[in-house]
């Protein structure tokens, strides 16, 4: 089914203030990258060209006009190996300019979270994810329904005001 959600880069232009990235989940789909690390490969952070892909270059450049990026991830503990990989590979997303912090699931009673991964731009419009039981992302949906968008977004600002910087962050 063709999507008629505007692309993650679409969405980004069009943002002037802010946008921010709850993830509520232990896995996703593994990727090449996830594989490659589970293979005992890791990233050779002195060789930029081997590790700066497009996203990062989407978010430096987003970032450098101003927009302020923040990635939350709440986490089960211990953590699983999806998320050891994720915690990993964060540093590309923080040399972007991306402020990402993390939560451990036990610390989040108490707030009322959204049952989808989303993102949320400029406090105007959420993109939401809709994944299989796997990982697999099977349709994004934009809404600018008040009481989603209020929802996720004070959801977002009370795992924020929890969560543990990433260079903080051990696992």
């Amino acid at each position: 089914m063709p999507s008629s959600v505007p692309g993650f880069g679409e969405l980004l232009g069009r943002c002037r203030t802010s946008a921010v990235h709850l993830e509520l989940r232990d896995s996703y789909a593994p990727t090449e990258r996830f594989d490659a690390w589970r293979r005992g490969e890791r990233v050779d952070w002195a060789d930029r060209q081997s590790w700066w892909h497009p996203y990062d270059q989407l978010i430096a450049d987003t970032v450098a006009r101003g927009v302020t990026i923040r990635r939350a991830r709440i986490v089960s503990e211990p953590v699983s190996e999806y998320i050891r990989w994720e915690h990993d590979v964060t540093r590309a997303n923080v040399t972007a300019g991306e402020q990402v912090r993390w939560l451990p699931r036990r610390s989040a009673n108490g707030i009322a979270l959204p049952a989808n991964d989303f993102w949320a731009f400029d406090g105007a419009f959420l993109r939401v994810h809709h994944f299989s039981g796997d990982g697999v992302v099977v349709e994004d949906e934009i809404t600018e329904d008040p009481a989603t968008l209020d929802l996720c977004v004070a959801a977002f600002e009370s795992v924020w005001e929890r969560a543990v910087p990433h260079e903080h962050y051990k696992i």
